[in-house]
C-alpha cells in the first residue's frame, strides 16, 4: 500500500483528526500498518508547536524551521518501517528533526536565535540558565553590559561550538530536556551528554573571560 505523508497545513485545518487518547507509539504503528492518514495527522498535530519551536530556536529562522519541520515528518513517513516497537516516538522524532536541522544549518550557515534565560531541569532538579552557569557566582561583566548585548555575545559563541557540544546545549539548556532524553535523541550515553555540557560550559566561560573577564574580580570604572 502506498502511503502519502500529510502536510502540516492539512492538519491545522482541523479536517482530519484521530482519537487523542492513543499513544504516539500506537498512532505511528497504526499508520505504518494501515496507512491511516488520521493517525499521521494526529502525530503532526501533537508535535507541531513543540517541535517547531525547538527548530526555530535551533535554526534562528522561522522559514527554515518550517521547512525542516515538514522535512522531519516526511522522513518520519519514509522511515516509519524502521521504528522499533518498544521505543518512544518523541526522542526518535527529535533525532530526525535534529539531523534535519544540522543539514539545513550546514546548507545555510545562519546563526541561531535561542532563549538564553530559559531554565532547564536535570532529573527533577532546577539547574538554572546558561547565563547562570557562565556567571558561576563570580563577578562578571554581566553588570557592565546591556542584556541584549549579553544575549548577542552568548548566541554567537554558542553557535560556534562544535556540533556535538552545540546540539547538547540546545537540547538541555534551550529545549529543557533531561539528560536522558537528550541522550536518547543524540543516541549517546547520559555520561556523554554530561561531559559535552561540561566541555561546552568550559569553552563558553573561557571565551567569556577571555573577551571580557576581569582577572582579579575588581571593578574598573
Amino acid at each position: 500500500m502506498s502511503k502519502k505523508p500529510m502536510q502540516a497545513s492539512q492538519v491545522t485545518s482541523g479536517k482530519i483528526t484521530a482519537p487523542p487518547q492513543q499513544t504516539d507509539e500506537a498512532l505511528l504503528l497504526r499508520y505504518r500498518a494501515t496507512g491511516d492518514e488520521a493517525s499521521f495527522a494526529e502525530l503532526v498535530h501533537r508535535y507541531e508547536g513543540e517541535l517547531y519551536n525547538y527548530l526555530r530556536r535551533y535554526l534562528g529562522n522561522a522559514a527554515m524551521a518550517e521547512d525542516v519541520f515538514q522535512g522531519t515528518f516526511l522522513q518520519l513517513h519514509l522511515k516509519c518501517e524502521q521504528f522499533e516497537e518498544g521505543r518512544k516516538v518523541r526522542p526518535w522524532l527529535y533525532t530526525i528533526a535534529t539531523n534535519q536541522a544540522i543539514d539545513a544549518q550546514r546548507r545555510n550557515r545562519r546563526h541561531r536565535l535561542v532563549s538564553l534565560d530559559q531554565k532547564h531541569g536535570a532529573d527533577g532538579e532546577e539547574v538554572g540558565t546558561l547565563m547562570d552557569m557562565l556567571a558561576d557566582g563570580r563577578p562578571t561583566p554581566w553588570n557592565h553590559l546591556e542584556m541584549s548585548e549579553q544575549r548577542d555575545w552568548v548566541q554567537q559563541t554558542v553557535a560556534r561550538l562544535p556540533g556535538a557540544l552545540r546540539s547538547s546545549v540546545v537540547l538541555v539548556y534551550f529545549q529543557g530536556m533531561k539528560y536522558r532524553e537528550a541522550a536518547d535523541v543524540l543516541s549517546v550515553p547520559v555520561g556523554t551528554i554530561k561531559s559535552r555540557l561540561h566541555a561546552a560550559i568550559v569553552k563558553l566561560s573561557g571565551a567569556w573571560h577571555g573577551n571580557f573577564g576581569q582577572d582579579d574580580g575588581s571593578e574598573n570604572t
